[in-house]
């Protein structure tokens, strides 16, 4: 098939085609006539390196799984270099949800911080002679 037909079929377009051929991940074969040809096996690629995208792999983290799939296995994911990129895409993943962690339980701090700091300016402004409440929007509340 050709490009324009490939990318259609993937989803993409043929300037992503081309950008993937400059980097090694898709083959550039050609016709006599030196137009661009593929095969199903280039779609299986394609869709491939599309899914490992979806799920936030950096277009080079996915050259282990094309490799694989090139190799002549059935899945791109059956070969050791796959696996190994798993294995470090799971463990940034844990270092990352470490971090929202620990981000959650500061921002969870700062808004009980606030919360108190509300309540004790609404029991000041509900004292005989306390202070007006303020709107944080700007202007004195009525």
């Amino acid at each position: 098939m050709r490009i324009g037909e490939l990318a259609a079929r993937a989803g993409t377009t043929t300037r992503t085609l081309r950008y993937y051929e400059s980097r090694g991940l898709l083959p550039a074969r050609r016709t006599g006539n030196n137009h661009r040809t593929y095969d199903e096996n280039d779609l299986k690629l394609l869709r491939q390196i599309r899914t490992l995208q979806d799920f936030g792999f950096e277009l080079e983290e996915t050259r282990p799984f094309v490799e694989c799939l090139r190799a002549g296995h059935p899945e791109g994911d059956s070969c050791p270099a796959s696996l190994a990129v798993y294995r470090r895409k799971l463990d940034a993943l844990d270092a990352l949800i470490g971090e929202l962690r620990a981000v959650r339980a500061v921002v969870g701090e700062q808004l009980e911080r606030a919360e108190r700091a509300r309540d004790e300016l609404a029991a000041d402004a509900a004292a005989p002679g306390g202070p007006e409440p303020v709107c944080e929007l700007g202007g004195r509340q009525r």
